[in-house]
Order: C-alpha cells, then structure tokens, then sequence
C-alpha cells in the first residue's frame, strides 16, 4: 500500500503544478484560486490527523494566492512522501480517531483517509478546470493514466 499511495502522491505533486500553471496563466482568477487553497489546506489537515495529532489545524479556505501555490505543493508533497515512508504495513491496518472542523469525533482507517485526500483533490481539480474551460484557456491533461505513461 505504501508503494501505492507514494505513487498517488506523486501524481497528485504533478498535477497541483500543471492546475497551478493554468491558474496563473489565466490572470489567477478569484474562484479557482480558492478551490485550490481550499485543496491544499485540506492536504495539510489531513495529514494532521493521519499522524493522529488530533487538534483542529489550519483553516479550510485559506487565503492564499496562486503565487504561493508552489511552495505550498511542494511542502505538502515532502511532507506526504515522508509520512508515507514512516508507516508499516500493520499501519494500513489501524483505525485512528480525529475530529472534524466543527468537533465531532471520527475513527476512520488509515487508507481511506490517505484516498479521501487524493480524492478530494481530483475533485478540486475538476471543479478548477471547468471553471478555466469557461474562460477559454486550454487545460493541460492531467489524467492519472496519462501520467503513468509518461514515467514509464
């Protein structure tokens, strides 16, 4: 599993930059920059409670600008990639309790929530194309397939 989701993680660094690229070719507009500071502060919240630091961290809708996003991408991702490197195969395994933003208590298995990251990202994504599809700007191809070809 860890091969796997490093694998995701790898993709999910990838594409944040080309989505990133086509947001500030665009002239950063308001509502795509805020799904993606949404998506990355979400990756860091995340990441919190996978390491099981169980405290509320970080807003949900930062206030970042584009300008930042690749610093931010590439922080999240190192960070990411070593929590990843850190677990066992019995840590795939295990439950760990969190609480959401408003409180309330959760115990979830480790995998769903590393997919709940990479999931809600492609989400994001899509929601952060259509809008740049809108405007007319021509969408870099960020399928995961077409990735996967290109590092083979």
């Amino acid at each position: 599993m860890k091969e796997y989701f490093t694998r995701l993680f790898q993709y999910d660094h990838y594409v944040n930059n080309l989505i990133t690229d086509a947001i500030i070719a665009a002239g950063q507009p308001e509502e795509t920059e805020k799904l993606m500071a949404h998506m990355l502060g979400a990756q860091q919240i995340w990441l919190s409670r996978c390491k099981g630091e169980n405290i509320l961290s970080g807003p949900i809708w930062p206030d970042w600008k584009a300008d930042t996003f690749k610093q931010i991408i590439a922080d999240n991702h190192e960070a990411w990639i070593n929590f990843l490197a850190t677990q066992t195969d019995d840590d795939f395994d295990r439950k760990i309790t969190y609480r959401d933003m408003k409180g309330n208590e959760f115990s979830s298995r480790l995998p769903d929530m590393i997919t709940q990251v990479t999931n809600h990202g492609t989400h994001h994504r899509a929601q952060i194309g259509q809008l740049l599809k809108e405007d007319g700007v021509n969408l870099p191809i960020t399928d995961y397939i077409f990735y996967i070809r290109q590092q083979n």
